[in-house]
């Protein structure tokens, strides 16, 4: 069992969605996220006062899969977020240890299910 973690930029949301359905993948926690890598942010003036904005807003997603899913869940995000420019994103696949049904108390591979 692997855990997926991607973070995105918020406007690729659908177009990830739709291809980790096109992939048979449609377990996953969406949370907002702000960060910043490469991007480095901006400036804005606000009111005269000039503001550096470093920690971009991002969009979180957090997959659980079993091991044969991996390469098709990251192929998927990758499909749906790529534009070739600089803040597309990351994707971090981690080994995920247990895991738990809390209604049926079922663990492992068929929790993730």
């Amino acid at each position: 069992m692997k855990l997926i973690v991607a973070l995105i930029q918020p406007q690729k949301l659908d177009d990830v969605k739709k291809a980790l359905v096109e992939a048979k993948v449609t377990k996953m926690t969406v949370t907002p996220a702000q960060g910043c890598g490469k991007q480095a942010g901006f400036t804005e003036e606000y009111r005269g006062a000039i503001t550096e904005i470093n920690l971009l807003k991002k969009i979180r997603l957090d997959i659980a899969v079993n091991d044969e899913f991996v390469d098709v869940t990251v192929d998927a995000i990758i499909k749906g977020a790529r534009s070739g420019r600089i803040g597309d994103g990351k994707i971090w696949v981690m080994p995920l240890e247990q895991c738990i049904r809390i209604r049926t108390g079922e663990r492992g591979s068929e929790a993730i299910g």
